[in-house]
């Protein structure tokens, strides 16, 4: 399974992004979905998760501000952000984990969408 990002661009503090993540291959069913994070000098930071069944989950920085879906009709992944901040500046990516098959799992990453927060 593959992922493509995209969305990701400049934008001034206070502004909004919509980050998505198009899974492609063979894909039985989507499990889980999350979004990292990873800003220049640091390790990466998981930000977001939907796993099927429960409630998405945040960071705390980013609470209240990003929201994350998916539409499983397009395979496609999105991570809401708005309200940015200058430290949400980095690179995101998307990680997907679920079915191939009835009984073949796979766990992709995306490549990665560069965020810059900046005025």
């Amino acid at each position: 399974v593959q992922l493509q990002a995209s969305g990701g661009g400049l934008v001034q503090p206070g502004g909004s992004l919509r980050l998505s993540c198009a899974a492609s291959g063979s894909i039985f069913s989507i499990n889980s979905v999350h979004w990292y994070r990873q800003a220049p000098g640091k390790q990466r930071e998981w930000v977001a998760y939907d796993i099927s069944g429960s409630r998405p989950n945040y960071v705390d920085s980013v609470k209240g501000r990003f929201t994350i879906s998916r539409d499983n009709t397009k395979n496609t992944l999105y991570l809401q952000m708005n309200s940015l901040k200058p430290e949400d500046t980095a690179v995101y990516y998307c990680n997907v984990a679920g079915l191939s098959t009835l009984t073949r799992e796979f766990n992709s990453w995306g490549q990665g969408t560069q965020v810059t927060v900046s005025s």
